[in-house]
């Protein structure tokens, strides 16, 4: 019982960071003295009974406490015990804090603590500054051929050979069916059963800190999914004046948002404190509508802080949003949220655009290579323009911010997944762009995240997928779809995103190295140099500042790009070729002087390359050769 008591047991007062009043533990709390609690917020419902269905004919009545609680307490409650809410003229429902749903979301929820069998947070486990973060983004079902947590935990050696440091598991609380993304997901606590539940998780992420890799979950808190998503029926937990693209918002602004502002502060503290995980990914904040004063998200850094400062190591909070608003990563007292760092979406298009020449949707904001340099040394590319896909202004300055405030990614799960034939950039492109576009990510200034099966250019696409029971929605999703798509080229109508092909085509095929190619294998060695560089070299670290001297671009005229990285007292240079044809870099690199070596060439044949016959060393070496087609190339300062 030492480990529950430590990590499980409810608080008999919690402070909530959303109100001044102790709001409590939810769901169903294992507690000191061995008995269970059973807490529930209903505020419109007068009478609650607690439903048992494994004992017949149980209905125990729920003790109404104030502000809309109910709560019980019961011996002899084994973990896995079923139990189900009924509200009185409303129906009888799952736990909307469930822990636990063994047998998917529309049955009795199972109480649920750690045992014996639990794998406890790592002692001792440090995590890793944000500055040193590089994240390998998956998705739990697909990235093994068991699709679970433990097929998972099969392949860390891989991904620490590759040199990441951090994985991002896409959503893993309980959605409606065995495949989905986990962005429907409609229980926020209870890790989806098909991965491994709850036990498999805690087992992925102890397997993770042994191996040295954070683990960073990805939470959606801007609407839940259609199916099985009945907490609309305990309490005006979503907006009645807003909605999002996905569905009903939240309401973290309305009456008695208070309350609902508890219920996912605590599912963001069931994940620090019992499964420790080192921070979040939160889906899509700019649909997260919230006009009060104090806004939820800014309650969210509140906690986080002051659970870092209590097990003595950063929690990371990530944004995502498309509003290239700098208030996400400002502290409070500067009127921001207090993230750590958001994705930069600007980054990705403009890279895209320049890699394949797509201008369709919100492509046609951008111009490809001739971007890249203001992103590269300040960003955002977008700080206050019209955009034209958006039909108005878009973005704020982020001047001062610091390189670690982006996420940057050359491919992640929307933009493969959402494309019309869910292909990735290997699927089209020479290797020698895809060596372009990894080496502009993991050199940038900012953090980079890699999507699962990038490294060695997996063949297969990712798909949406669905595994959803009700008919209705299984059609509605269909001619979404096909709605959305079947103007773009690459639409493939007959792959149905609730059939079992499309998840299956989805899986990666290229983990082991036995099952790669030759050049698979060489573009995947190409990725571990470029984060071995990463890590070692002083100058590669994200400045403190942008733009500034740590990060300059020294030219970016005929298509090739140089940056000038300073770093430990030590200066490093990258030169990218961002066209199709060889260019001198003689006349473009105002200012550069001293002796400088070789690290590393994109074009050496031990990555896939042509090969690169001068042995470049000394002072004038750039104006003895052509950069290829799609080259980058790094230098290191001698003598530094």
């Amino acid at each position: 019982m030492e480990y529950v008591d430590r990590h499980l047991i409810s608080r008999s007062v919690v402070d909530s960071i959303a109100l001044d009043q102790k709001l409590g533990p939810l769901g169903a709390v294992l507690q000191k003295d061995g008995k269970t609690l059973f807490r529930l917020w209903a505020p419109e419902c007068q009478e609650v009974k607690l439903v048992l269905p494994d004992k017949t004919g149980s209905f125990l009545p729920m003790i109404p406490e104030g502000n809309g609680y109910h709560r019980l307490e019961l011996s002899d409650v084994p973990r896995g015990t079923r139990y189900l809410f009924h509200l009185e003229g409303i129906g009888r429902f799952p736990d909307p804090v469930s822990r636990w749903q063994p047998e998917g979301v529309h049955n009795p929820s199972a109480v649920w603590f750690p045992d014996k069998a639990f794998s406890p947070p790592l002692s001792g486990w440090q995590g890793h500054s944000l500055e040193s973060l590089i994240f390998y983004e998956l998705h739990v079902g697909t990235f093994s051929g068991a699709g679970t947590f433990d097929g998972l935990i099969g392949h860390l050696d891989h991904l620490v050979s590759l040199g990441v440091t951090a994985i991002e598991v896409m959503p893993v609380a309980s959605f409606p069916g065995e495949r989905n993304w986990g962005y429907d997901g409609v229980y926020l606590f209870a890790v989806q059963e098909s991965y491994g539940g709850p036990d498999g998780f805690a087992r992925l992420v102890r397997a993770c800190h042994e191996r040295g890799l954070s683990v960073i979950l990805d939470v959606v808190y801007n609407h839940l999914g259609p199916e099985g998503n009945y907490l609309g029926k305990f309490g005006p937990y979503f907006s009645k004046v807003s909605r999002t693209p996905w569905g009903d918002a939240i309401n973290f602004d309305g009456p008695d948002s208070d309350h609902v502002r508890h219920f996912f502060l605590e599912n963001l503290r069931y994940f620090l404190e019992v499964f420790d995980v080192d921070g979040f990914r939160f889906d899509a904040i700019h649909a997260i509508v919230d006009q009060s004063p104090v806004p939820f998200l800014t309650d969210v850094s509140r906690l986080s802080r002051q659970i870092a400062q209590k097990r003595g190591r950063a929690v990371h909070l990530i944004g995502e949003s498309h509003q290239n608003d700098r208030r996400t990563v400002l502290s409070e007292q500067e009127n921001g949220i207090g993230f750590d760092s958001q994705w930069s979406d600007d980054f990705h298009h403009a890279l895209h655009v320049f890699l394949t020449g797509e201008g369709e949707g919100y492509y046609q904001d951008f111009s490809g290579a001739a971007d890249l340099p203001r992103i590269y040394s300040e960003g955002f590319l977008y700080q206050g323009e019209y955009a034209p896909s958006f039909c108005r202004r878009r973005g704020s300055s982020p001047m001062g911010l610091s390189g670690s405030s982006f996420v940057v990614f050359s491919q992640n799960h929307d933009q493969v997944g959402n494309r019309p034939g869910a292909d990735r950039l290997s699927a089209n492109m020479e290797k020698n762009r895809l060596r372009l576009a990894a080496g502009l990510t993991l050199l940038s200034p900012f953090l980079p995240l890699l999507f699962m099966g990038e490294e060695f250019g997996e063949p297969n696409p990712f798909h949406y997928f669905t595994s959803h029971g009700d008919r209705d929605l299984i059609e509605a999703v269909r001619e979404g779809r096909k709605r959305e798509f079947a103007q773009f080229s690459g639409w493939v109508e007959h792959l149905d995103p609730q059939g079992l092909e499309v998840f299956e085509r989805s899986r990666l095929s290229g983990l082991d190295p036995g099952e790669r190619s030759g050049d698979s294998e060489k573009l995947f060695s190409f990725y571990r140099e470029l984060i071995r560089l990463r890590k070692t070299h002083p100058a590669l670290l994200p400045p403190e500042k942008l733009p500034g001297p740590d990060c300059r671009i020294i030219s970016s005229s005929r298509n090739l790009l140089v940056v000038l990285r300073q770093g430990g007292g030590k200066g490093l240079l990258i030169v990218a070729n961002l066209s199709e044809q060889a260019i001198s870099p003689e006349g473009a690199l105002p200012g550069i002087s001293g002796k400088w070596r070789r690290l590393l060439d994109s074009e050496d044949e031990q990555w896939g390359g042509m090969g690169v016959a001068l042995e470049e060393t000394g002072e004038t070496f750039f104006e003895k050769r052509a950069f290829a087609p799609f080259e980058i190339a790094v230098y290191g300062e001698e003598g530094a």
